[in-house]
């Protein structure tokens, strides 16, 4: 079993990841809290792409779950799970003043990201 997109080279229990289709992939950029004093306790919550795909279609875009689901490639009851980590991982970075991570952030490896060593401060 290919470890595409986990991080991780053991075998993973269940079925594997359905390939989701996404509009606006390489797009996204991380946030982090603007206190200072909380900046490295809280930690980092990581969305993946395809969670805030779905966020962006169903809670930006305004499409129902079946919908968003037919766009991403996926079955409704995958996207409404996707939806609903993204979501509590989203509440989780902004009451308990994590970083909110994106895997496939635009920003990350270039001298604007906040995270790679000796990077800039966010605009």
């Amino acid at each position: 079993m290919s470890p595409e997109g986990n991080g991780c080279c053991r075998k993973q229990r269940g079925r594997p990841r359905v390939r989701r289709t996404i509009a606006r992939e390489g797009t996204y950029r991380c946030f982090a809290p603007l206190c200072p004093a909380d900046e490295h306790e809280g930690g980092t919550v990581m969305l993946l792409p395809e969670e805030v795909e779905v966020l962006r279609l169903i809670d930006l875009e305004g499409l129902d779950q079946e919908q968003a689901a037919a766009l991403l490639g996926v079955s409704r009851k995958t996207a409404w799970r996707d939806l609903h980590e993204a979501r509590r991982k989203v509440a989780d970075a902004l009451l308990n003043g994590k970083t909110l991570g994106i895997a496939g952030c635009a920003r990350r490896g270039c001298d604007t990201c906040p995270h790679e060593d000796g990077g800039g401060d966010l605009p």
